[in-house]
């Protein structure tokens, strides 16, 4: 079993490489952008850049680390109920709770998942991990994973995490 996730693991990894070779061409950490410049060269992330700029994470994202994103892309936030991304854009506090629910301290690159059955986000909660079927972080898809910046690493999702109430 770990065999075959570590071998899903590899083509995600060499999928991401492919995804943001434009962004960075070398991969030497002194040549790669920030996560909130690696996000936007991407151009699959503008929802989550612009809740970022909202609640005031933005600069915290470019500077300090280094992270875990789980990011959503702009279609897990088109997905979200009519008129909820309105509403949070409008309460950034909320919005920077839900945020922050994506973030995890350190860099947890895909390869060290299979390790892991939680992880303690920057909100305070803990998301689920499962590396049983493909990955899921609490009930969204890992559809990318290890899209390396200078301060972290992002991994793609394909739905917006709601912390626990």
């Amino acid at each position: 079993m770990q065999k075959k996730w570590m071998s899903r693991v590899a083509a995600l990894g060499l999928a991401a490489t492919v995804a943001v070779a434009g962004a960075c061409s070398d991969s030497t950490e002194a040549e790669l952008q920030n996560i909130v410049e690696t996000a936007a060269t991407a151009g699959t992330f503008n929802t989550l850049i612009t809740a970022a700029q909202a609640a005031n994470l933005a600069n915290t994202l470019a500077n300090d680390g280094p992270f875990t994103v789980f990011a959503p892309t702009d279609d897990a936030f088109a997905a979200l109920p009519a008129g909820t991304l309105d509403a949070l854009l409008a309460d950034p506090n909320a919005l920077a709770d839900i945020l922050l629910y994506h973030v995890v301290a350190g860099e947890v690159l895909a390869a060290d998942v299979v390790n892991l059955t939680s992880a303690t986000t920057l909100q305070g909660s803990s998301v689920a991990i499962d590396a049983t079927n493909g990955v899921m972080v609490n009930d969204a898809n890992v559809v990318q994973t290890d899209i390396l910046a200078s301060n972290g690493v992002i991994h793609v999702i394909d739905k917006v995490l709601l912390p626990p109430q």
